[in-house]
């Protein structure tokens, strides 16, 4: 087995931490992006991305949204949910996921055009389709009720 092919196989024996932040605007509406790259490519996504070494779950948060659309400032985010997300693929996310509201001013670029399309603003009960998996399994899950808007029935 050639050291590549060693390394991928080894990606898939691993559960990988995500964090996802879900930004509302002033009409509550969440922030959701045509993904790009090859997990979960044509998907909507919130930004968000993997835990590195040593970061917190609020760091990455604010680190990925930062980095994916430009948003900075962020204050107090709170955490919504966790999510199970084992992809057809083989690979396997628990995924953390925090919400904030979008700071004064601030407008959301797409800052990783290799891996995103465009954001877009849209209700939790009016998202375009089809959905990342870990946002399909937080609208299944009793962490829905969490999000703004939602009466607390499950969405999916």
């Amino acid at each position: 087995m050639s050291d590549e092919h060693e390394k991928k196989s080894r990606n898939f024996d691993v559960v990988r931490v995500g964090v996802a932040a879900l930004i509302y605007d002033a009409q509550d509406r969440l922030l959701i992006g045509l993904r790009k790259s090859p997990h979960g490519r044509g998907n909507w996504s919130f930004p968000g991305g993997h835990l590195e070494k040593g970061e917190t779950p609020e760091e990455c948060m604010k680190r990925e949204l930062f980095e994916e659309t430009g948003i900075s400032g962020i204050e107090d985010p709170r955490f919504v949910g966790i999510t199970n997300d084992s992809f057809a693929s083989g690979k396997h996310y628990v995924t953390i996921m925090y919400e904030a509201d979008l700071p004064p001013g601030a407008v959301p670029r797409a800052c990783e055009p290799d891996k995103l399309e465009r954001w877009e603003w849209h209700s939790a009960s009016a998202f375009p389709e089809p959905l990342f998996l870990p946002i399909v399994n937080l609208l299944g899950s009793s962490f829905a009720a969490n999000l703004r808007g939602v009466s607390g029935e499950k969405l999916l």
